[in-house]
């Protein structure tokens, strides 16, 4: 009886190492393609940033000084709320230099979606930051 506690305890060391090891790989903050474009997940580096239902974490896609597009990962915002952000405020940031975006909070929210507005605006610019500093 033992001998199965131990070959059961060890089991699942293991799957909770492999989990744990997954976790920290999908954890990447910053990551640059094949094409020279940067890619800066905010997951992690704006964990406390909440807009109206929590955290609304973005990966934001640099080249050549500029924000090419910004993208929604999940998150816990109303789906209406979030596809008005996704639609009237991720492509004010397409083509636009990091000096401009790095002081995302003089950009305009979308009306009815302030909160989501603004935190995703702060992920956008912390994503901008860690780029300048970590590139």
């Amino acid at each position: 009886m033992l001998k199965k506690q131990f070959v059961l305890v060890a089991a699942v060391a293991v799957l909770t190492t492999g989990v744990a090891f997954a976790a920290v790989q999908q954890d990447k903050v910053m990551y640059k393609q094949a094409d020279g474009t940067y890619v800066v997940n905010t997951t992690s580096l704006c964990s406390n940033v909440k807009g109206f239902k929590g955290a609304t974490p973005v990966e934001v896609y640099i080249k050549n000084n500029k924000v090419i597009k910004v993208e929604a990962l999940p998150n816990r915002e109303g789906p209406k709320f979030y596809d008005k952000v996704k639609q009237g405020l991720f492509p004010k940031f397409n083509g636009m230099k990091l000096s401009k975006a790095a002081k995302a909070e003089s950009i305009d929210g979308v009306t009815g979606a302030t909160y989501t507005s603004r935190a995703v605006k702060e992920n956008i610019a912390a994503a901008v930051a860690y780029y300048k500093k970590n590139k």
